[in-house]
């Protein structure tokens, strides 16, 4: 009889459910789900003419829109601010700002929006004010850059063909797949700022595939997609095109390259232009391969590859430098900088010395002087941190901080981590990335998780690398090891390493990934009888078949975006032609060792394997996905619950594509795969009861139930003083009181203070003097720093008082209608009427959450003290919903601030 197994399958179907999820308990000090999809980073740097100004863009989650969205920063370098340098947010709303680009003058920035359906070129003075219209291009605006200091060069596609308006008129919905007769072109165009006048730079009748323009305007480099394929399938590379903006001549180039050509940036002496193209010994499927480096000159319109003297070739990025070339070399775990000399048709190789930051650097961009660079700096157990350096060719100096993010993340724990490096598959060298758990002692077993990447040509390295498809330190401080493998197939080892999968699919890899097990374990550090597997798109497609050739040996499996199926792969993929010929030599239909098909379709298939699978398992997948077919999920999920030797669960996101985008869905994949992981490999069963509401009255109380009382007064004892209890706003890295210094609490210090009977835990209402003269004694008494907020801290907790005072203690209370100010004022002599206070115990009410962490008469009971006035709200003061000002008190009180 089969096992007996819970199966379910969960359909997102609303951005916002009201399930409630297993989390361990969190006192700001813990990382969150939130935490890592919320990470501050730098993005679209770009120098001011001047080189005085930056200009970039931060990312943020838009709640009320389930989306990230860019806004626009400007940084001042001529400003100091601290340690670091002036930084003025110049846009914060809503919509994404993204594409920013400095005026030649640099007194103004242009750049894209998703305001206004995205179609609208807008600028802003580097000196503030609102954003302004530019111009409205009706069929889309993309890819700005400038020809001249007065003239733009955009992408955008063409108006809609009678035949489009006609199947629009009859709200034809049809998606066409390949239609050879339509073909839809999308052309370069420049825009003059002056006179608005708008040209069409390229004539070409298929889709562009990307184009770069010289600095003096005169060149322009583009390419074409060749085929008429829907996908690329295999096909090949687009044609690459070369023209001279000034005599309008156009001709092909680069017709000799059998591997993609990408990634143009013109010199500066406007003689040439390097670019990239990937090598490999099987160009006849795209496979993958190296990274190699060229230099094409426009005076003998020929190109010359460049020395990299490094047997790996390159890692994807370079910059240019004048007419020399800045660049990232592949280097297993991690990438190294290099400085090539341009003489003639030859360069000469210098190391970039970053010190102890070598090899884990990544450019961000470069003066256009070759003065000064601005990079991120991080580690696998660093958050990363952002520099500017005066730059001499490959010699830095003077580095200072550019700006800090991620501040409310300084206090988290980082778990140590390592560069793993092992023999695997063929007795060859292995690296991957091993996340130790928190606490670590040597001697003990732990669990270990496999958190294996996609690909399978990508890369795990030595930076950091926390989003929603992979998050070693939550993992780790759950107790267990995290283990990024490197398998046979990724990139940045050299063009054996990534080709030795090509018609070997699964086997390199998989003996790569048992072997590091077996060390770890021999090292007496991993308990074999506790691991786990995860994965999103290919290391989802390797959990998976781990899942089926060792059924005995993982506890818990979480494959997101992963295919079981090659057959139907082959056909339902975006690129399934060129990605299963590739790894399984040829079409299905293709005869194979005497068989009149391909085997391996059938062989590689975990699908037809999957009775043996007895692991638990949750699947992932977008509805929309047509890297790994949004079918595979179905299909992973139909065959686990039919032969029911294992517990599975199937989340289906719908309008998600390969990678997931709303803030819901990655937060909701996080949250179910963790309680999916602490279920079945840490046997933990979930604490949260799902007739339980987190913002009921019962939360509350439970909630205020938790705060440190002795002998039913609020607080903590210490050296036989009653002192507040505090609380860190995860958010803010500010720990405050739970409460406001009580009446019992103030005591201690004030043995001459007096209150009624039974007004202990009422906040004590002190005038500044006694407020500064409690905190002096207090920073004495415990031996740590105590003191009111500052203007800045004061200013964000007044903005929380405002949202927390409609459900406080304020005179709106007591009105018991919606008060207004004309009435206010007349029922404050209706309260002096009242002998007894108004005033209520701390906690009283409902209190105020502030990310994780629940404060308590914030926006009421009394106001409070901050280093330069008063913030909040008291019993007796008027709460205007419509004004955050803040307001005089009589009735003022403090919370602590402590450092």
């Amino acid at each position: 009889m089969k096992l007996k197994i819970e199966i379910a399958i969960t359909f997102l179907l609303i951005a916002l459910c009201s399930t409630s999820y297993g989390q361990e308990k969190n006192d700001g000090t813990r990382w969150t789900p939130e935490n890592i999809i919320n990470r501050e980073s730098m993005s679209s740097v770009s120098f001011s003419p001047d080189n005085s100004m930056i200009v970039w863009t931060k990312r943020k989650g838009v709640k009320k829109k389930d989306r990230f969205v860019s806004n626009i920063y400007l940084t001042r370098l001529d400003i100091k601010d601290g340690d670091t340098y002036k930084t003025i947010p110049l846009t914060n709303g809503d919509e994404n700002d993204y594409s920013p680009l400095f005026s030649k003058d640099g007194e103004n920035i242009y750049f894209l929006s998703s305001r206004d359906k995205g179609k609208k070129l807008w600028k802003l003075s580097i000196y503030g004010g609102e954003a302004i219209e530019v111009n409205e291009f009706k069929n889309g605006i993309s890819g700005i850059a400038w020809k001249d200091e007065n003239t733009l060069i955009f992408r955008s596609n063409d108006g809609k063909s009678l035949y489009e308006q006609e199947a629009e008129k009859l709200k034809d919905n049809v998606i066409v797949v390949e239609d050879t007769l339509h073909w839809k072109p999308n052309h370069v165009y420049s825009y003059a700022l002056k006179d608005k006048r708008i040209l069409r730079l390229t004539t070409n009748k298929k889709p562009l595939t990307g184009y770069s323009i010289s600095k003096d305007g005169k060149w322009l480099v583009y390419g074409v997609q060749r085929s008429r394929s829907y996908a690329s399938d295999a096909q090949k590379d687009p044609f690459q095109y070369l023209k001279n903006l000034e005599t309008g001549e156009t001709v092909q180039i680069l017709k000799e390259f059998d591997y993609p050509t990408y990634g143009f940036e013109f010199t500066n002496d406007h003689k040439g232009f390097y670019f990239s193209s990937e090598f490999g010994n099987n160009p006849k499927y795209n496979g993958s391969g190296i990274n190699q480096l060229y230099y094409f000159n426009l005076e003998s319109m020929s190109s010359t590859k460049v020395d990299l003297d490094w047997e790996l070739g390159h890692a994807g990025g370079y910059r240019v430098v004048g007419d020399d070339v800045m660049v990232s070399l592949a280097n297993k775990a991690t990438r190294r900088l290099a400085y090539y000399k341009k003489n003639g048709n030859s360069w000469k190789k210098k190391a970039v010395d970053f010190k102890e930051k070598n090899d884990h650097v990544r450019v961000l961009d470069i003066a256009d002087n070759g003065k000064h660079i601005v990079y991120e700096y991080s580690t696998a157990s660093r958050l990363p941190s952002y520099h500017l350096s005066e730059l001499d060719e490959h010699k830095l100096s003077n580095e200072t901080e550019l700006v800090k993010l991620n501040t409310s993340l300084s206090n988290k724990p980082i778990t140590k981590s390592e560069v793993m490096v092992w023999k695997g598959y063929n007795d060859e060298e292995v690296t991957g990335i091993l996340y130790y758990p928190e606490n670590y002692e040597e001697g003990k077993r732990y669990p270990i998780m496999l958190s294996i990447h996609g690909g399978p040509a990508g890369v795990d390295l030595d930076s950091w690398s926390e989003r929603w498809s992979t998050y070693p330190n939550i993992l780790a401080q759950r107790g267990m090891f995290v283990l990024k493998p490197n398998y046979h197939g990724s990139s940045n080892h050299g063009l054996a390493f990534v080709e030795s999968i090509s018609e070997n699919y699964y086997e390199p890899e998989m003996e790569d990934i048992i072997k590091a097990i077996d060390i770890l374990s021999d090292e007496g550090k991993v308990d074999k009888d506790k691991l786990g597997t995860m994965g999103w798109s290919n290391g989802a497609i390797i959990t998976t078949m781990l899942t089926v050739r060792y059924p005995d040996m993982f506890k818990v499996a979480a494959p997101g975006a992963g295919d079981v199926n090659w057959t139907s792969d082959y056909g339902t993929c975006g690129f399934g032609v060129s990605f299963d010929q590739h790894y399984f030599g040829g079409a299905p239909w293709d005869d194979r060792n005497g068989k009149p098909y391909n085997e391996n379709y059938i062989l590689k298939s975990p699908l037809f394997e999957i009775e043996k699978i007895k692991t638990p398992t949750i699947i992932f997948h977008g509805s929309e996905d047509r890297a790994v077919p949004r079918d595979q999920g179905w299909e992973y999920y139909r065959g686990l619950q039919q032969v029911g030797q294992a517990p599975v669960k199937f989340l289906w996101f719908p309008g998600q594509p390969h990678g997931l985008g709303k803030i819901t869905h990655q937060l909701r994949k996080m949250k179910e795969e963790l309680a999916w992981i602490d279920t079945y490999l840490l046997g933990k069963q979930s604490d949260e009861n799902e007739a339980f509401k987190k913002d009921s009255p019962l939360a509350s109380l439970l909630a205020l139930e938790k705060a440190n009382k002795i002998n039913g007064l609020y607080g903590k004892m210490l050296n036989g003083s009653l002192i507040p209890e505090t609380v860190e706003i995860s958010e803010d890295s500010l720990t405050i009181g739970r409460f406001e210094v009580t009446n019992a609490q103030f005591k201690s210090y004030d043995t001459e203070f007096t209150f009624n009977v039974g007004e202990d835990n009422l906040p004590a209402v002190v005038n500044r003097t006694q407020a500064n003269g409690y905190l002096k004694w207090l920073s004495q008494h415990t031996g740590e720093s105590y003191r009111l907020p500052n203007q800045k801290e004061a200013e964000k907790l007044h903005n929380y008082a405002h949202k927390a005072a409609k459900s406080e203690n304020t005179l709106n209370t007591w009105a018991g209608y919606d008060l207004v100010p004309a009435d206010a004022e007349q029922l404050k002599a209706k309260v002096q009427m009242v002998k007894s206070t108004l005033l209520k115990p701390v906690g009283t009410m409902k209190g105020f959450k502030v990310n994780s962490t629940t404060i308590y008469d914030l926006g009421g009971n009394v106001a409070e003290y901050y280093n330069d006035g008063i913030y909040g709200y008291s019993a007796y003061d008027y709460y205007d919903s419509n004004t955050t000002q803040m307001i005089k008190s009589n009735f003022v009180g403090l919370r602590v601030v402590k450092d």
